[in-house]
């Protein structure tokens, strides 16, 4: 929740001309992480449960994508310390999900 706060954050600084463009789409990728986990996880099965993490980490990679886009475009200088929450998730999100397989056998 807390990158979802810093990417609205960082994108409200984004020009007018990204509002939907590089703006809705790091927006709705950072959205969607959270909200894949809470979805799989009310989906009451391990098996589904560990498919919405998989569908987070996609969120998650893109948001990093997109990151990365805005920086080359010049949108802002600013958004190593995103990456790095980004990259401190990764490994969080793959452990959740090994969990929830491996727990499933």
């Amino acid at each position: 929740m807390e990158l979802v706060e810093d990417v609205y954050r960082l994108t409200a600084r984004f020009p007018e001309s990204e509002r939907f463009g590089v703006t809705s789409q790091m927006r709705r990728a950072a959205v969607s992480i959270p909200s894949n986990i809470a979805e799989g996880s009310a989906r009451g099965t391990k098996k589904e449960y560990a498919r919405f993490l998989n569908i987070s980490r996609g969120s998650l990679a893109e948001l990093e994508t997109l990151l990365t886009v805005s920086k080359q475009l010049g949108l802002s200088t600013e958004v190593a310390p995103l990456k790095q929450k980004a990259r401190r998730l990764f490994p969080l999100l793959a452990g959740l999900s090994m969990r929830a397989t491996s727990s499933e056998r």
